[in-house]
């Protein structure tokens, strides 16, 4: 499941000035986070989160009411996004790394855009699964290049503050576009909540452009070792990822399927039930945004953990609309620590120059939840219940978190890389 540095900081380009503390190229002697250049980024990444979250709840009705889809179509379509985002993610990361943040911002947000605009002129669900396969292409693109860029820009021993205040960008706008796209939606405005979406996408697009690429913050000899690297996959970002793939499964079920069960219990439609969700969400990460480094990454995982499993437990035992308001902000507390704590773990240790790569490979578990997540627990609905469907969520988490608690040998920062040779000899 989103940061700017003050330009003053920046050393020149091509200068080989690192700060001696780590060498980070967000690491200020003021220790400044909340920059000018810090919220460009957030303004970018609440504008896209919004355009997609307002898809969120309009996607699922549209499917299964005005194309007359089942309950695994709908899940098929829905996650045809992350699918799209999956394929593109690891190279995002490489490309991240070699040819900068800012492009993969304003093109990912670009495309996003424009293949949402189109599914005003699409009526029929093969066109429209694969324009959100397009669309998950544009996510990939654009969550890399704006979540890199916000690592960039934090001091190291603020990194898990900076994701949280990003974090408010992505989760607040998959939490208030909801509100927003049912809103728009009304009687089956369906065309009014698509072109809506894709021209607050554009924004973010625009916005992307606005930003100054932090690729050229890092030394020299930093962009030249990332040249050539094979791994599209970052292996100290691997177990985290898995972890969030877990955790996240029931945020997709949660996304997917919540705007149809919440006329089966009696609400007239889910805006309030995503709205709740949106301002704890919110709540957590401002008022909370030094607990991911208070509590570290991996208690701060597993309170995430443990919390959206009872959240999603309290849904599953308690089918009414109180039930559902009350797992809903239980599930949201847990949600809004999930992705700082471990997004921090995988970067741990992590250099400058693999910092795309690692965020890429931890990211690519995010779509495969949301990809496989609506998929699978579609069936699950359609076999059994939507109560089922989120017993079955809260149990992939007790997984997760088992995962999480495990021993786990992660590298210092002196192993995450090779030591780099001296200026002017050549690696073996």
């Amino acid at each position: 499941m989103s940061s700017v540095e003050g330009v003053a900081a920046v050393p020149p380009q091509g200068s080989a000035h690192r700060t001696p503390a780590s060498g980070h190229v967000g690491d200020r002697p003021d220790g400044r986070l909340l920059t000018a250049r810090f919220w460009v980024v957030v303004a970018s990444g609440t504008a896209y989160f919004l355009a997609l979250g307002m898809v969120l709840p309009v996607l699922p009705v549209y499917v299964e009411h005005r194309l007359g889809g089942s309950s695994l179509v709908v899940g098929v379509t829905v996650g045809a996004f992350a699918f799209g985002a999956v394929l593109l993610r690891p190279v995002a990361g490489r490309l991240g790394d070699q040819a900068g943040r800012r492009v993969l911002m304003a093109g990912g947000a670009a495309v996003a855009g424009g293949s949402m605009l189109l599914y005003a002129l699409t009526h029929a669900i093969v066109p429209l699964i694969a324009l959100r396969v397009l669309t998950g292409v544009g996510e990939a693109a654009f969550f890399v290049g704006a979540s890199t860029m916000v690592t960039d820009l934090s001091p190291a021993h603020r990194r898990g503050e900076a994701l949280s205040y990003w974090s408010v960008a992505v989760y607040g706008g998959l939490a208030f576009g909801p509100a927003v796209g049912e809103a728009i939606l009304g009687d089956g405005r369906y065309e009014a909540v698509w072109i809506s979406a894709g021209l607050a996408a554009l924004v973010a697009a625009l916005l992307g452009l606005g930003t100054v690429d932090t690729l050229h913050d890092l030394d020299p000899r930093d962009r030249a070792d990332a040249e050539g690297r094979p791994a599209l996959l970052h292996r100290g970002a691997l177990r985290p990822g898995a972890v969030m793939f877990l955790g996240l499964i029931g945020l997709a079920g949660f996304a997917t399927f919540v705007p149809l069960y919440a006329r089966d219990v009696g609400l007239a439609d889910a805006r309030y039930v995503f709205l709740l969700y949106g301002g704890l969400i919110l709540a957590v990460r401002v008022l909370g945004a030094r607990l991911p480094d208070v509590l570290g990454s991996r208690r701060g995982g597993s309170l995430a953990l443990g919390t959206g499993a009872a959240g999603l437990a309290v849904m599953a035992a308690w089918p009414s609309a109180v039930g559902l308001v009350a797992g809903t902000a239980v599930f949201a507390v847990g949600m809004s620590l999930l992705y700082p704590a471990l997004t921090t773990l995988a970067l741990d240790g992590v250099p400058d120059r693999e910092r795309a790569s690692a965020m890429g490979t931890v990211s690519t578990f995010f779509d495969l939840s949301q990809g496989v997540g609506p998929f699978a627990l579609g069936a699950v609905v359609g076999l059994a219940s939507y109560r089922v469907m989120f017993g079955v969520s809260a149990a992939f988490s007790i997984l997760g978190l088992g995962l999480l608690r495990g021993r786990v040998a992660r590298p210092g920062p002196g192993k995450a890389s090779p030591a780099r040779p001296p200026t002017g000899t050549v690696a073996a």
